[in-house]
């Protein structure tokens, strides 16, 4: 009796376990095909969000192209940009070596520096007026481009006394002078530029007929001054200390084209005007 007791119960607990199961897997399937359902829906609204958002964007784009090429669109301000400096005015960086600093260091000039009283003398080894004026008169005026003692010193000075004795030996060396005086304007240094042009000026008062003969190489000695003629100096109500010293580059061009033109004869102001457009004569 006991033996079918077991048994049944045992059957009844199998049945019960399979009917559990069934129903346990119905309740799964329907959680899971809720869950898939659920999962489509967030999906589809997804992609739709992602094509909406595209659009936007798109629609935003072509409103600000259209904005952007639109005449009435506002124009963007740009900062001008700055003209770089062509430098014309600026001195050499590097002024080559000069035959007059070679042949004083060699000891081939007939001249030196005398150091005895109070001020400094230059001292000749011979008169300068037996000198070769073809050979040491353009040496000399090569030195003018010299910016260190005591070549600066020497070329200055035996420069000056050179064409204070030259006297009618000049005029034959002229041709000479054109290429260190060509040199020296082009360096753009303001010391040299005026040393330049003061020694000029004497050349042209050093003797007759070198003012006229000087006419046919305005071309390659103006050019230069016509850059400076006209570069003056603004300083106000300042007081300019280089006036006392004739150091003022513009004045000192002006002086010298006037020197010029007074020495140079009757075609001096005319090739003066072609080559200086601005130069007004000062004979008329």
């Amino acid at each position: 009796m006991l033996n079918y007791y077991q048994k049944n119960m045992h059957t009844c607990i199998i049945r019960l376990d399979n009917q559990f199961n069934i129903k346990f897997r119905q309740v799964c399937y329907n959680n899971n095909k809720q869950i898939k359902e659920q999962k489509d829906i967030l999906h589809k609204d997804h992609q739709q969000q992602i094509c909406r958002d595209r659009w936007k964007q798109q629609y935003i784009s072509y409103i600000t192209f259209l904005i952007v090429c639109s005449s009435l669109a506002p124009k963007k301000s740009q900062a001008p940009q700055k003209v770089p400096k062509s430098g014309i005015f600026q001195a050499l960086p590097m002024i080559e070596q000069t035959l007059f600093k070679k042949y004083y260091d060699r000891g081939d000039l007939p001249i030196a520096v005398n150091f005895s009283g109070a001020v400094r003398k230059i001292v000749w080894k011979c008169e300068p007026e037996c000198l070769d004026y073809h050979l040491y008169l353009p040496i000399f005026f090569e030195g003018l481009r010299e910016v260190e003692d005591p070549y600066k010193f020497l070329a200055v000075n035996g420069c000056e006394e050179l064409l204070q004795k030259g006297e009618t030996k000049i005029l034959s060396v002229l041709p000479q002078l054109i290429i260190p005086i060509k040199k020296a304007l082009a360096t753009k240094n303001h010391d040299i530029m005026c040393i330049t042009l003061k020694k000029i000026q004497k050349l042209v008062k050093s003797g007759q007929m070198i003012g006229e003969a000087l006419v046919p190489y305005y071309r390659q000695i103006l050019p230069v001054m016509n850059m400076y003629k006209n570069k003056r100096l603004n300083i106000g109500d300042k007081i300019d200390y280089s006036q006392r010293k004739n150091e003022n580059l513009s004045d000192l061009i002006q002086e010298t084209l006037e020197t010029l033109e007074k020495n140079g004869g009757e075609d001096a102001y005319i090739n003066i005007k072609y080559m200086i457009p601005t130069y007004e004569s000062c004979m008329f």
